[in-house]
C-alpha cells in the first residue's frame, strides 16, 4: 500500500511540474514584440564626428561626390563598384528632413538616383556596419552627405564666360579643378582688391546685382575645409552678412545661371580679378 501511494504521489508531482512549465510558456505570459523598421526614403542620423548625416532607411551612410556639383551623376562604370548609387522611390518619412530638398535624377543609362540639394547620393562599398563613415574624404572629393554644409567642394571643369575651358592655373585646357561652391553647387568667388575681412567691392545695390555677397552662417563644412578658416562679416552698405574664407569675402556671379557654372573666372582678366576660391587659396592681405 505504501509503495502504491508513493507511486501515485510521484505521478501527481510530475503532472504538476509539466503543467507549471506549460503555463510559463503559454501565450498568457507577456512577450516583447519584434522591432519593425517603418522608415522609408532618406533619413537623418546623428554621428558623433559629423553631426547630422543622411542615411538610407536602414541607417547606412550616404555620400556626395564633388564631381557632381552640376547635378549630373559622374560616377559611372568601375567607379560604381566602390560607390554604388542610392535610389528610393519612397518619400522620406523623417519629419526632421526638408522634403523639398529631396529629389531624383535619371542617369545616362536610364536608371534613377536619389538626390539631396541636387547632389546625387551614393553608398561607399567599404562601409560594412550601420553608421560607418569610412568613405568621407576619399580622394578629397567624397564627403558624407549632410543637410547643413555652409560650403561644398566642386571638382569640375572651369569654363569662362568666353566659352573656353581652363585648367586650375587659368591656362586654356581641360581637366577638373577643385573649388568652393555653396550647398547647392553654385560657384563662389573672391574679389582681388578685397582685404582680410573687408569687402571693397559692394558699394550698393548696383554691385550686389552683379556680384551678390554669399550670405551664410558658419554651419558645417566638408572635412577637407578647416573650420577656423571660415568667418562672417557684415557688409554695412547693404546691411547683409557675408561668409569669408581665409579672410576673403565670398561672392556669387549673377550670370552663373545654373549650378556648376563658373563663368566669373574670366571677368576682368582670366583669374586675376575674380578668382575661384579653394583650399589652396592664400590668406587675404591685411587691411
Amino acid at each position: 500500500m505504501l509503495i502504491y501511494l508513493k507511486k501515485n504521489l510521484l505521478v501527481v508531482l510530475c503532472i504538476a511540474m509539466v503543467f507549471t512549465a506549460c503555463k510559463k510558456n503559454s501565450s498568457d505570459e507577456p512577450t516583447t514584440p519584434p522591432v519593425t523598421n517603418n522608415n522609408k526614403g532618406i533619413q537623418l542620423a546623428t554621428d558623433a564626428k559629423f553631426g547630422s548625416v543622411l542615411t538610407d532607411k536602414d541607417g547606412k551612410t550616404l555620400y556626395f561626390f564633388s564631381s557632381d556639383a552640376a547635378g549630373a551623376p559622374t560616377c559611372t562604370g568601375g567607379c560604381e563598384t566602390t560607390w554604388p548609387l542610392y535610389y528610393s522611390a519612397d518619400a522620406s518619412t523623417d519629419l526632421n528632413l526638408n522634403k523639398a530638398e529631396v529629389g531624383e535624377v535619371t542617369r545616362a543609362d536610364g536608371r534613377k538616383q536619389s538626390t539631396y540639394r541636387g547632389y546625387p547620393l551614393y553608398y561607399f562599398a567599404g562601409d560594412v556596419a550601420k553608421g560607418d563613415t569610412k568613405g568621407d574624404g576619399v580622394g578629397g572629393i567624397w564627403f558624407v552627405a549632410k543637410p547643413d554644409y555652409s560650403l561644398m567642394l566642386a571638382n569640375a571643369q572651369l569654363v569662362g564666360s568666353n566659352g573656353k575651358s581652363y585648367t586650375s592655373a587659368y591656362i586654356e585646357g581641360t581637366g577638373n579643378t577643385k573649388y568652393f561652391t555653396d550647398a547647392f553647387g553654385r560657384t563662389l568667388y573672391a574679389f582681388a582688391p578685397d582685404k582680410n575681412g573687408v569687402n571693397n567691392y559692394t558699394k550698393g545695390t548696383a554691385q550686389e546685382g552683379i556680384w551678390p555677397v554669399y550670405q551664410s552662417e558658419v554651419l558645417n563644412l566638408p572635412s577637407a575645409i578647416t573650420k577656423t578658416d571660415v568667418g562672417v562679416i557684415t557688409v554695412a552698405t547693404i546691411n547683409k552678412k557675408q561668409l569669408t574664407y581665409k579672410g576673403w569675402p565670398l561672392y556669387y556671379f549673377a550670370p552663373d545661371a545654373k549650378r556648376g557654372d563658373n563663368k566669373g573666372i574670366t571677368v576682368g582678366g582670366i583669374g586675376t580679378l575674380w578668382p575661384y576660391v579653394a583650399t589652396t587659396t592664400a590668406v587675404a592681405p591685411a587691411p
